[in-house]
């Protein structure tokens, strides 16, 4: 596998437990969803390309692991401030990353 990265590089990533309290279509992009999600002690905008994947209604309630220490960044005129994490299979489709359990929003990941 190329493109290595140290244990160090890794250990800067901050990954927390969100939960999903509102999705709404985002007005420059069909693919996009613009999300705002719970961290127990604070509130985030991100913006996802997952609308073709789930419906809003699939989101709300749904806690997912977002990367919080990234810059914000602009996507279609919209500001996200931090990214989900998601996988994609052979036949591209996307499944969000949740934890197995219910957690406590905010909830490091180690």
């Amino acid at each position: 596998m190329e493109n290595k990265i140290t244990y160090e590089d890794f250990e800067k990533l901050d990954l927390r437990v969100a939960t999903i309290i509102k999705a709404e279509d985002h007005p420059n992009a069909d693919r996009l969803y613009v999300l705002k999600v719970s961290l127990g002690n604070e509130e985030r905008q991100l913006v996802a390309g997952i609308r073709k994947h789930y419906t809003k209604e699939e989101l709300i309630g749904k806690q997912i692991i977002i990367i919080v220490n990234l810059e914000p960044a602009m996507l279609r005129g919209i500001e996200s401030q931090g990214m989900l994490l998601a996988a994609e299979d052979s036949t591209e489709k996307v499944r969000l990353l949740t934890p197995d359990e219910k957690l406590k929003e905010g909830a490091k990941v180690q």
